[in-house]
């Protein structure tokens, strides 16, 4: 079993599309924990403001396997299949890190590059599991978000109970 960190979003629907994203989650990938969930600005373009968390799911599926498995999800979820970048979206899925490995693996980035450029990635991964460390800096996830800038980026803490999904849960 490998153990993985996914950070999870949306800015269509946020409440509606991140539960359903988190019960298809829970359902195939053995979702295990969840921080809390925070909203922030979009980055890179003009748009409504995201929602976003990090979960923990154990898996058996290879590396490439989970990133194909996920960006289906995505687009079953509405994902637009040449979605650009800096865009909305009803769910983005991204594999933050997938065990200790390190470089880009299967196409797949680890540790993806967003956990120390963004605070929406780094705040709820230094939530969930403060003390694990980063594959290649060595440092914990709440030592790094301690020397985060947080002047460079407004990040707001929600209360989210909806559905079957009460954030954080563990």
């Amino acid at each position: 079993m490998s153990l993985v960190y996914l950070g999870v979003g949306s800015n269509i629907n946020r409440e509606s599309n991140i539960c359903a994203g988190l019960s298809v989650l829970r359902d195939s990938f053995g979702l295990r924990r969840a921080s809390s969930a925070y909203e922030s600005a979009a980055l890179g373009f003009d748009g409504p403001p995201f929602i976003n968390l990090v979960v923990e799911l154990q898996t058996t599926l290879p590396l490439a396997e989970l990133a194909a498995a996920l960006r289906e999800l995505e687009y079953r979820m509405g994902r637009p299949q040449q979605a650009t970048r800096y865009s909305s979206r009803t769910l983005d899925l991204d594999i933050l890190t997938y065990d200790q490995l390190a470089g880009t693996i299967a196409g797949v980035e680890l540790p993806r590059a967003e956990i120390l450029e963004n605070a929406y990635v780094l705040a709820p991964l230094a939530e969930l599991v403060p003390e694990a460390m980063h594959p290649v800096l060595g440092k914990c996830y709440l030592q790094l978000w301690q020397e985060f800038d947080k002047n460079v980026q407004t990040l707001e803490q929600l209360r989210f109970s909806t559905g079957d999904w009460q954030l954080p849960f563990s």
